[in-house]
């Protein structure tokens, strides 16, 4: 019978197993690597700031009356004249002026003894679109003097002045930066407390602007809001 050689076979053995320790030693040491990575903290950052609106819109509604539609028209021009005035002398003839189609309206009877006022109504609008803030809030203090001119102004909601801010893409990298700190503060914080230290980012949102009204009485002024959610990494 053939013997085959003992320590070759001790040796390959030996081999082996050195190759298995070392095999489950990187495995180990992998796991402990993923784990790490999935330490992170998921915190939020704000930045805040107001801002003065850069765009102003005006409609000035009024209304006239006439039994006939020559007389109606002629109201019309004539209100629409005194408007343009008026606007002339708060320095803002120069303004982008609109001037929208009238809505006009035949009144009916409510009964045969009862015959309306006048047999037409109109009502025009006026806009002023500008980017001086100051004179047409001057102008809107003073639109009160257009109805001693005989012009009948009307209020209604859907021609309420408004303000607007277009420069929102100048300010967004600052804002961004901001609230990234805020975020980044927020989740030193985090780790300071749970014995860690802040790594490199995991994931980053950022979120929407959000564009308001400082408050009902200054609309030109605007509030600009923005929060972004980071998740960093937590390392020993």
């Amino acid at each position: 019978m053939e013997h085959r050689p003992v320590v070759p076979s001790l040796l390959k053995g030996l081999i082996l197993a050195v190759g298995f320790v070392a095999g489950c030693w990187v495995l180990a040491g992998a796991v402990v690597d993923f784990k790490a990575m999935d330490r992170y903290v998921s915190v939020k950052g704000l930045a805040e700031r107001e801002v003065p609106a850069d765009l102003a819109m005006w409609p000035i509604s009024f209304s006239v009356a006439a039994d006939t539609l020559p007389d109606l028209d002629a109201a019309l021009a004539d209100s629409r004249k005194k408007v343009m005035a008026f606007l002339d002398e708060q320095g803002l003839g120069g303004a982008d002026i609109m001037n929208a189609a009238p809505r006009v309206q035949e009144n009916q009877y409510n009964s045969p003894n009862q015959r309306p006022t006048h047999r037409y109504t109109a009502q025009a609008v006026v806009t002023v679109r500008t980017g001086d803030i100051a004179k047409v809030k001057k102008g809107m203090s003073v639109a009160g003097e257009l109805v001693s001119r005989g012009v009948l102004l009307v209020q209604n909601y859907e021609f309420r002045p408004t303000f607007a801010f277009t420069g929102l893409n100048k300010i967004k990298p600052d804002m961004i930066a901001e609230a990234t700190r805020n975020a980044r503060s927020a989740a030193k914080q985090f780790a300071e407390d749970s014995g860690s230290r802040v790594g490199g980012i995991r994931r980053a949102s950022q979120g929407y602007f959000s564009l308001q009204d400082r408050d009902q009485y200054t609309p030109e002024i605007k509030k600009v809001r923005v929060v972004t959610s980071v998740d960093y990494f937590l390392e020993d």
